[in-house]
């Protein structure tokens, strides 16, 4: 295993302290223990948004922390759903007095543990909602997961969700646009290597060099199937035609397209697979009207990519467009 790292027991920590000391305009970081707030604190009137599971998916969910997405992140160990009293105190930091929405991918952990510190924070008078995000198609469960399992398409949610938060939704409101969201989107996940967590110091799963896997998930779970490496072009499909025939998109729907990197793959790769997956959704009527490309939910150093197809209306559409300014995602 080679990686820029001291002591793989502080990877985290010093991690969240060079990102905070970075981003310092954006985000501030409170310890014991750990999560990440919006600086300046809770926006009074405004709902507070909150997100976050287990580290090494940067720059979800902290690059994802300041105007118009979220209000407080909380990270885990290394792929290991943060604990309820990290959580907690993250929700109440977050509450500006109209309340707060989690968002949370649909791992067992990460919902248990959320479902927890959510009863903790309605106890201290905070009013809490609650959005697991489920748009993998690879795979209805695992053993990670009761359902499909929240991937890329989470971070459309908090985008739209922020932007509604923002512009002064309330609670209810911003709950429901970031449930729409979850319903109109839909992502699948190739890995052409594994990766390695550094506690363990080891892959995470062994795939020889000649194979691909079609479905993984964000934590190297099983995929659809194993098979041998491929075009970029016959890959693509594998991967958008689940996501297109899930979503059930007909000839003239507007879509918002998002292609991930696992965190191994350059940028001029995943633009190939951008090409493909264009071509293929114009094949089908969809008008592409909305773009991201890049590493937004990653998996360590795994290479490998996913595709996000969301549906959009007008409103979505209004919601992506508006301000946001993170360190990950601004515009």
């Amino acid at each position: 295993m080679k990686k820029l790292l001291n002591d793989p027991a502080n990877a985290v920590v010093e991690s969240v302290e060079g990102f905070v000391a970075a981003h310092a305009d954006i985000v501030e970081a409170h310890d014991d223990p750990i999560f990440g707030t919006r600086v300046g604190g809770a926006v009074q009137g405004k709902v507070g948004l909150v997100s976050g599971g287990g580290s090494g998916h940067e720059p979800l969910h902290a690059g994802f922390v300041g105007v118009g997405m979220l209000s407080a992140a909380v990270p885990g160990a290394v792929f290991t759903s943060p604990t309820p009293d990290q959580i907690t105190p993250a929700l109440l930091a977050a509450d500006g007095g109209a309340g707060v929405l989690a968002i949370v991918k649909n791992y067992t952990g990460d919902v248990l543990n959320f479902e927890t510190a959510v009863e903790l924070a309605e106890a201290e008078g905070v009013e809490v909602a609650t959005v697991v995000t489920d748009d993998d198609v690879a795979v209805q469960d695992s053993l990670y997961t009761a359902g499909r399992r929240g991937v890329a398409g989470t971070v459309c949610v908090e985008k739209i969700a922020g932007a509604a938060a923002e512009r002064g939704d309330d609670l209810a409101a911003v709950a429901a646009v970031a449930s729409k969201v979850n319903a109109n989107v839909r992502t699948m996940g190739v890995a052409l290597t594994a990766c390695t967590v550094p506690h363990v110091g080891k892959p995470s799963f062994d795939l020889p060099d000649d194979e691909i896997e079609i479905g993984i998930g964000i934590h190297g779970e099983p995929g659809r199937r194993r098979i041998p490496l491929a075009p970029a072009d016959e890959i693509t499909q594998m991967l958008l035609d689940p996501v297109a025939d899930d979503l059930g998109l007909t000839s003239g729907e507007e879509v918002l397209l998002l292609v991930n990197g696992m965190g191994g793959t350059p940028l001029s790769e995943l633009y190939v697979v951008y090409r493909q997956a264009r071509k293929l959704l114009e094949g089908r009527g969809a008008v592409v009207v909305r773009s991201l490309v890049g590493n937004y939910v990653t998996s360590l150093e795994m290479q490998g990519a996913s595709v996000t197809v969301l549906r959009l209306d007008a409103e979505l559409t209004e919601l992506w467009d508006a301000p946001v300014h993170t360190a990950a995602l601004r515009w």
